[in-house]
């Protein structure tokens, strides 16, 4: 039996998929990053298993996380996604989805990409931690502050600190799998 993480046991198995397949993993797509903006946002005060079940209406919702297609969404759209029941129908998180979809591209379009936008706040290189117990793994960091702190001067909604922290956890700039996670030594491997 693999020691995992606590955060994913008992759970259901997309759940225990994620933490085994995805989360930490460095990501250097923006597609990819697009879309755990999406979910990490939609989740503000709700739990991640809530969105994980709910990643593939999510996907068929926003246009398979298309940045460009989300960031044209208009009004009737919005009204459609009020009453699609695969997603969160949070009319805030929704509209705020297609505003930071339009930052989003202004941001490939100053950095050339938002991969390099994100990256540049680890100077390119993922954090990684040595956390021995859950108790020890913080909901925010200065990195996280910094990191929404930006995002907002940009115009995103829904990108508090804690969320940030979430995000920068999902896509890799932060290791936070416990060192006693079977993950943990795969993930530092990683580049």
């Amino acid at each position: 039996m693999k020691n995992r993480c606590p955060w994913c046991a008992n759970t259901f198995p997309e759940y225990v998929r994620y933490h085994d397949e995805e989360w930490g993993v460095p990501v250097h797509d923006d597609q990819t990053q697009f879309e755990f903006l999406v979910l990490e946002s939609s989740q503000a005060g709700l739990s991640w298993s809530t969105i994980l079940k709910k990643r593939e209406g999510y996907r068929q919702a926003f246009a398979h996380f298309d940045v460009e297609k989300v960031a044209r969404f208009d009004e009737q759209k919005v009204q459609k996604l009020l009453n699609n029941k695969t997603i969160v129908r949070n009319e805030l998180k929704i509209r705020s989805t297609i505003n930071n979809a339009q930052r989003f591209i202004e941001i490939q379009e100053e950095f050339g990409s938002f991969d390099s936008y994100i990256w540049s706040f680890v100077d390119g290189t993922p954090i990684q931690n040595t956390w021995e117990s859950m108790d020890e793994v913080p909901a925010t960091t200065a990195l996280s502050d910094k990191f929404s702190k930006d995002l907002k001067k940009r115009g995103f909604k829904f990108v508090g600190s804690t969320t940030m922290y979430a995000h920068l956890q999902a896509v890799g700039l932060v290791n936070d799998h416990l060192v006693s996670c079977f993950r943990y030594q795969e993930i530092t491997q990683l580049k």
